[in-house]
């Protein structure tokens, strides 16, 4: 008999978190105009092309850079897409084919203006390391749930969505790389994880994928049930939430016309985790049609685990190598 629980209580974390939800004004203009592009990829079967439509990463887009010009919502969308897209199409794969289409990427990367092979892998752009992940699920590595988070932070794709925070803003190395303002941008990145991993681990432990989410890794290390597991998660969350809060007080000055944009930077990353949190309910990423409801109500029925031979979101427009 399953002596799992039949529902899953998921804590609200961003109760306290001062940055509203806002969106972008010109978001349905842009989400047309990119949602159009994107199809002439081609990079999607039917049936896969709908699944990701459901997903909505123009919402994301929207709400993460709400004060943005319409031209960075644009490479904004763009930029989500292929992150995205970049996941869902390593995220499953072996070691081998996961390194193969890195090396597909990294030659695009250096070679821009070289036509591709008819044929190649739609992938371009970024990668990361996706094989680390790889890895892990072809031997079912379990992490703990420090070496967990250390590879979370690198492969979360979070950081590469800031830079259009910075567009046209030109602040120097100083304050780049400033060690309160990088400390900043990995607490918002943290947030992301934590946020991400409790609201999608309902469906990535149905699917067998426990040893890559940060809820499975707390009960296996803690030997925790679900909901102290994600109780964890959310005492965390609000721990990390009090190191940004409390380092916005530490960030030094470098004179007014430097310190407002440093301002805006900041108001901005802090957005995004306010806009990540919200898109997780309003797209059907990862509740369905559900989202809004589960926000609300808080508790989430737990899906059964499905066979070994797992699917994910784009297999059918993945070409067999």
């Amino acid at each position: 008999m399953d002596a799992r629980p039949k529902t899953i209580y998921l804590p609200d974390t961003m109760i306290h978190w001062p940055w509203p939800r806002t969106v972008n004004p010109h978001l349905q203009d842009v989400k047309a105009q990119v949602d159009a592009s994107f199809r002439d990829f081609k990079a999607l079967s039917p049936e896969s092309q709908e699944a990701f439509d459901k997903c909505d990463f123009a919402l994301l887009t929207g709400l993460a850079y709400s004060n943005a010009p319409r031209e960075y919502v644009q490479i904004g969308c763009d930029l989500m897409n292929f992150l995205f897209l970049v996941e869902e199409y390593t995220d499953f794969e072996n070691e081998a084919v996961t390194k193969e289409r890195v090396d597909i990427v990294l030659d695009a990367l250096h070679n821009p203006h070289k036509i591709r092979p008819e044929g190649e892998c739609i992938l371009s752009e970024v990668a990361r390391l996706f094989w680390v992940h790889a890895l892990d699920c072809e031997q079912g590595r379990k992490r703990s749930i420090d070496d967990y988070l250390k590879l979370r932070r690198k492969t979360v794709g979070v950081k590469p969505c800031f830079l259009i925070y910075e567009m046209g803003m030109d602040f120097p190395d100083e304050v780049s790389y400033h060690p309160v303002i990088t400390d900043l941008a990995d607490c918002i990145a943290e947030l992301t994880i934590i946020d991400n991993d409790m609201m999608s681990y309902n469906k990535e432990q149905a699917a067998g994928n426990e040893f890559h989410n940060l809820i499975s890794i707390v009960m296996s290390e803690l030997d925790f049930d679900i909901g102290s597991a994600m109780a964890w998660a959310a005492h965390y969350h609000a721990e990390v939430q009090k190191r940004f809060v409390d380092g916005l007080a530490k960030v030094p000055s470098w004179g007014p016309s430097v310190d407002v944009l440093v301002k805006e930077y900041l108001d901005g990353i802090a957005n995004w985790a306010r806009a990540n949190h919200s898109w997780g309910y309003e797209s059907q990423r990862y509740f369905s049609t559900k989202g809004l409801e589960i926000q609300q109500t808080r508790r989430i029925p737990l899906l059964p685990k499905v066979s070994a031979a797992r699917t994910h979101l784009f297999l059918s427009a993945v070409p067999s190598t």
